[in-house]
């Protein structure tokens, strides 16, 4: 018989064999969701590139079914992303972090943009928002100086 090491010590937090989804796949339903809409599409036009049903997608994006790895692959082409994007931010404790309402509105201009299909009309909102950016920070000099230092790195 094997002896048991430590390594074969479920970790904190890990799922078992037929376990419903956890706080990693809530961090990855999470990620699929901000993707998605930052692309400009519905679940339906997700479920429909993925060969599953609105449901299904639904499911996936709120965590409540876990994803295998072949699905998270054809997820992440599907979405151009990498595999590994979708577990970035998640951390031990593995719970994902609350969506905040500036990064709701972040999200839901990014959609809004991606629908819109005249490029005269994209690239106004690119110079509208370009000079309220610039109005923002000459109002706000210490604005500017984080966005500086964000930027190095």
């Amino acid at each position: 018989m094997p002896s048991t090491t430590d390594t074969d010590a479920p970790r904190p937090g890990a799922a078992k064999v037929g376990q419903r989804a956890n706080a990693a796949d809530r961090h990855v339903g999470a990620r699929i969701r901000e993707r998605r809409v930052m692309m400009g599409l519905s679940q339906q036009q997700l479920a429909r590139m993925i060969g599953v049903t609105y449901q299904q997608a639904h499911k996936y994006e709120r965590g409540l079914n876990r994803i295998s790895a072949g699905r998270l692959f054809e997820i992440a082409q599907v979405l151009a992303v990498a595999v590994s994007w979708f577990f970035e931010g998640l951390t031990d404790d593995a719970e994902p972090n609350e969506v905040s309402p500036r990064q709701r509105m972040c999200l839901e201009l990014a959609r809004n943009f991606a629908l819109i299909d005249n490029e005269k009309h994209q690239e106004a909102l690119s110079q509208m928002a370009r000079a309220l950016a610039a109005q923002s920070l000459a109002e706000n000099p210490a604005a500017a100086a984080a966005l500086e230092v964000g930027e190095r790195h």
